[in-house]
């Protein structure tokens, strides 16, 4: 069966009823595969091959006749994982391919095809927004294949012509709340319309507006009607791109203020807080307190330590009889403990549901009064402290903050 639907797993949620599992999901890289097994239905057992050595792992230590119910990969991580045998294809029942069109590059087509000789018999599923564009492809894997959807091609079978013009910025997911507010200052809309997916135009916020943003792969329909709104931008993946092309002409990029931007504005706002209060608080005792180390040192090197004393966390003494961090595994300091109400079940949601962390990268947490210290294996750290940091992740209405943890 070939499903027509734009590039993005939330349009895909037929495939739940369709594969029966397990399931084996071919998408283009591994953030779709997370993608993917965060969008699976709750009573499924998930896996996304996102390293090699740790999938060969949990799927040798697994029975051969119970793989996942969904497993997700690149075709070049499946092909690698059935050459290594950690893969068994006897218990696969379907088999979904993630839009063959990001698939069809590189090295992919050959192990796409290897991996799929090896699938034969297995039912599939292929998900394209534009069939007619993988003639030889669906003629050797789908042949004769129900085709599901409205086609994007006129009654003379040419593809239809872009709606309008866009602008787009290529943002993961889990970063896309966060980059709402860049996202107005950067357009400067006063009267902006954020679209994440239901009913388009209704309500107060829709009209007027002068900027339209929409955080969520629309359709070719969903796409007309919010350029008609006012102009348009896209969130998207940099995978979406050769799709968007088809609804919108010309389709520009747009450049949101980046990490190094926030982190010059916060450091001018210190300067000028601590400008203002040099102008016009009284600093006297703070001097004579201070008056020894600036016979010793530069006054600017004594500023500079105090700033450092300030960003380092105050409960040091909590951390004096933590145990020793198992090898192979890295600790990661995070910025809320018990007086946050957060316990481990909540560090361990936001790892595997915000940041796409799989649970078996996840060691001991300790959750101490005004912190915690939270396991990783050592190959995820980056993604765990990129993912709660820049990612915009809250606990309990907190906003998160996480690094290498530096011990008492």
């Amino acid at each position: 069966m070939v499903l027509v639907t734009p590039p993005a797993v939330d349009h895909a949620g037929e495939v739940w009823a369709l594969a029966p599992g397990p399931t084996l999901i071919v998408c283009a890289d591994a953030d779709a595969a997370l993608e993917w097994v965060a969008a699976a239905p709750a009573d499924r057992r998930f896996h996304a091959v996102t390293s090699l050595s740790r999938s060969a792992a949990v799927l040798r230590s697994q029975p051969a006749s119970s793989p996942p119910d969904v497993l997700a990969g690149t075709p070049q991580d499946l092909a690698a994982l059935l050459a290594r045998a950690a893969l068994k294809l006897d218990p696969i029942r379907s088999i979904v391919l993630a839009w063959p069109e990001l698939l069809l590059a590189g090295e992919q087509p050959a192990m796409l095809d290897t991996l799929l000789a090896e699938l034969r018999d297995v039912p599939r599923i292929v998900l394209s927004w534009n069939p007619s564009a993988l003639g030889d492809f669906l003629e050797r894997h789908a042949r004769r294949a129900e085709v599901v959807g409205a086609l994007p091609v006129d009654a003379d079978g040419r593809p239809l012509p872009p709606i309008g013009p866009a602008r787009y910025v290529v943002i993961p997911p889990f970063r896309r709340p966060l980059a709402i507010a860049d996202w107005r200052d950067a357009v400067e809309a006063k009267h902006p319309y954020v679209w994440g997916g239901g009913a388009i135009g209704g309500g107060e916020r829709a009209a007027p507006c002068d900027a339209v943003l929409s955080t969520r792969l629309p359709t070719r329909e969903e796409f007309r009607a919010l350029a008609a709104l006012g102009p348009v931008t896209l969130f998207a993946s940099a995978g979406q791109l050769p799709y968007l092309r088809t609804l919108a002409a010309p389709l520009a990029p747009l450049s949101l203020p980046g990490a190094a931007d926030r982190a010059q504005d916060r450091a001018e706002a210190l300067r000028a807080q601590v400008a203002a209060l040099l102008e016009t608080g009284n600093v006297d005792a703070e001097l004579m307190l201070l008056a020894p180390l600036f016979q010793q040192f530069e006054p600017a090197e004594v500023a500079a330590a105090l700033l450092k004393m300030s960003r380092q966390p105050t409960a040091v003494s909590d951390q004096a009889d933590m145990p020793p961090v198992p090898p192979g595994r890295v600790k990661i300091f995070v910025n809320i403990g018990k007086k946050d109400n957060v316990g481990p079940k909540d560090l361990v949601g936001a790892l595997i549901r915000e940041v796409g962390l799989d649970k078996s990268a996840i060691g001991k947490i300790e959750v101490r009064e005004t912190f915690s210290v939270v396991e990783v294996a050592a190959g995820e750290v980056g993604q765990a402290m990129r993912g709660l940091t820049d990612g915009g992740v809250t606990i309990r209405g907190r906003r998160i903050q996480a690094r290498l943890d530096r011990g008492p």
